[in-house]
């Protein structure tokens, strides 16, 4: 396995050269943020540089390209266009990539235009071939079980209450028999981003979705996935406003508030017991959003059919 090096202003500034075929001193270059690896970095104002830290993240990185290609004509949003690549290290891959405009979704509240847009990042990756996606790569994953889920949330809820973070008794809303009326539905497999979190939604000052980064996980497979992954990155009551529009009926609206319910509290418990380096406050904010109400679950019923896709 190569072993990366750690990536400096002055070989990155003369990475970016190479790329733009730029004679000059070389762009401002800076990291997008401080860490051990400072593996994206900003070049001037309108770049994005990405170094693969091993062979493996070289693969995805490269698969990620081929896909957003796939997937920019059905989306209203933008994606980022690879301006050149190569290695930055022997073995090791890079991407200069354009720069989206705007802030991200942890710092600009999506505004009601702003949930059409998710609409119709949501209805566009349904459209998305599947074959031509698992083709590429994208891997096919199976539904998780909301059942064994909303076991494994039942436990850790218990952890949270004794630091007096959160009440265990809200997750009875959750009764098993729900959980198997909320399984997904064969036949409803999509293109799924499958880490759509604050920091990879490009939002602007307006509160309009301008663009969607970070396509190197996406699957083929559960499309509640994406409904819960906006429920804990814009609330719940946004995440299913979006995924009503998009054409979704209330079984994946609901199956995707549960799986966000469950995976912000299993996330929060890891993190204050040593399990994961995400920050508290960040994970807060995603149960907070996860366990906003929602008018749906009031008026849903679940032990009959649903003509959710």
């Amino acid at each position: 396995m190569t072993q990366a090096p750690t990536p400096t202003a002055d070989t990155v500034r003369r990475l970016a050269r190479t790329l733009l075929n730029d004679g000059g001193a070389g762009p401002d270059v800076r990291p997008v943020a401080e860490g051990a690896e400072r593996a994206t970095w900003w070049v001037g104002t309108r770049h994005v540089l990405r170094l693969a830290p091993d062979r493996e993240t070289g693969t995805l990185r490269r698969r990620e390209l081929r896909l957003r290609d796939l997937v920019r004509p059905h989306l209203p949003v933008a994606l980022p266009s690879a301006v050149a690549h190569g290695e930055w290290a022997p073995g090791l891959f890079c991407a200069l990539e354009t720069r989206l405009a705007g802030g991200t979704g942890e710092e600009h509240t999506v505004s009601a235009v702003g949930e059409a847009d998710l609409a119709g990042l949501l209805a566009g990756l349904r459209e998305v071939p599947v074959r031509q996606a698992e083709t590429l790569g994208v891997p096919r994953v199976p539904p998780r079980s909301l059942e064994a889920l909303r076991r494994a949330a039942v436990e850790a809820a218990e952890h949270l209450a004794a630091a007096d973070e959160f009440d265990p008794a809200r997750l009875n809303r959750l009764t098993p028999p729900a959980a198997v009326q909320l399984a997904c539905q064969p036949g409803t497999a999509v293109l799924v981003h499958h880490a759509l979190t604050g920091e990879h939604l490009v939002v602007g000052a307006d509160g309009r979705v301008r663009g969607v980064l970070g396509w190197d996980t996406a699957v083929v497979g559960d499309p509640a996935e994406d409904i819960a992954g906006l429920a804990l990155a814009v609330g719940a009551p946004a995440a299913v406003r979006a995924a009503t529009l998009a054409g979704y009926g209330a079984r994946p609206c609901l199956r995707g508030l549960w799986l966000a319910r469950c995976d912000a509290v299993l996330h929060l418990t890891d993190t204050l017991t040593g399990g994961t380096a995400i920050p508290p406050l960040t994970l807060r904010t995603r149960l907070r959003h996860a366990w906003e109400p929602i008018m749906l679950e009031r008026v849903s019923d679940l032990g009959g059919g649903d003509e959710a896709p």
